[in-house]
């Protein structure tokens, strides 16, 4: 499934030299052929593209639809996938990881100014509109690259590109903790900070570059535990996913439209500017442009109600940016392929 996805994505670079040659734009229009082959391949690239979402999306409908029936306590399954099951997962990748200092410095710049640009964007917009940034902000700047990104380039490129994207998102959890309670509250507290430092994913990123920096040997039963728990992290993430849709409201007006817009379009355009700054190719650059354009994190929900701030904006762009991801995660694959 992986060869043949990366296959149909090299298809784009054909049409642009079939279109424009391999130096300059071609002085006269396409021919129709040319134009049909357009045609079919740019639907073939999208349906190879939700093909690879597939997975995520049922398994996260199987979880909303679970909720519906059955009673489900979505803090517990929530804690239990990030604090037993994505640690497993993340210390073992990283255990087998070939990720160089280099390119993991580069991760963390480019998430930094993602997470940056999306801050001076989502102010701007609360500041001329007047809506309350604190419920507001949080949703635009924080995506949704753990319960989402994580399996879903799990199922794109394998254990290579899942360990780009846990990179990626833990810097990004590092900003949600400190300055997305910043944010909110209007000052950051030493319960945040407490909060990260017993983060076992935190640990499970410090333990496993650790052993993996200095080639410590891990006992084959330690890896095996972790590998056979780690498996069943990203489907738990995505079942985890729609349940906490089921208890989400629903409320739609502008600054939602807004909100998801600065979110997911915004982020695909900070997220392909910090790749070309920081020199990002290949894999890494794919990753990290369509990681900035997931919707919006779940916690983004949770966290102003944890401080006393309404999250009625939060929640309904987590539910819709969500819902329409089934759409513009095979456009950003195609845009950033």
């Amino acid at each position: 499934m992986v060869v043949r996805f990366r296959i149909l994505y090299g298809y784009r670079r054909w049409i642009r030299r079939a279109l424009f040659g391999t130096k300059e734009r071609a002085p006269h229009a396409p021919s129709r052929s040319t134009i049909s082959l357009i045609l079919f391949t740019v639907p073939t690239l999208f349906i190879a593209s939700f093909v690879q979402l597939l997975p995520i999306l049922l398994i996260t409908l199987g979880g909303y639809i679970v909720a519906r029936i059955y009673t489900v306590d979505v803090h517990s399954l929530i804690k239990i996938v990030a604090d037993f099951f994505m640690p497993l997962l993340i210390f073992h990748a990283l255990y087998y990881s070939d990720l160089q200092g280099n390119l993991i410095l580069s991760i963390a710049g480019v998430t930094t100014l993602v997470v940056l640009l999306n801050t001076i964007s989502g102010y701007a917009y609360a500041r001329a509109t007047g809506i309350d940034a604190r419920s507001f902000m949080p949703a635009t700047i924080f995506m949704n690259s753990g319960f989402l990104g994580i399996p879903l380039m799990r199922l794109w490129g394998g254990i290579a590109a899942m360990n780009i994207v846990v990179i990626f998102d833990q810097i990004q959890t590092i900003y949600i903790f400190t300055l997305g309670i910043l944010i909110i509250t209007g000052g950051l507290h030493a319960k945040s900070v407490k909060t990260m430092l017993r983060s076992p994913i935190l640990w499970a990123i410090a333990a496993g570059a650790f052993v993996r920096i200095f080639s410590i040997p891990v006992s084959t039963p330690i890896l095996t535990t972790c590998e056979f728990g780690g498996n069943a992290a990203p489907p738990l993430a995505a079942f985890a996913l729609g349940v906490s849709l089921r208890n989400t409201k629903l409320h739609i007006d502008r600054h939602v439209i807004a909100g998801i817009i600065l979110r997911m379009a915004g982020g695909l355009l900070f997220g392909y500017i910090g790749s070309v700054i920081f020199g990002l190719s290949g894999i890494s650059r794919t990753v990290v442009v369509v990681s900035s354009a997931l919707p919006a994190a779940v916690f983004t929900s949770v966290l102003p109600l944890r401080y006393g701030v309404e999250s009625t904006y939060a929640s309904s762009i987590v539910v819709l940016s969500t819902l329409i991801s089934a759409i513009t995660i095979p456009l950003t694959f195609m845009i950033a392929g």
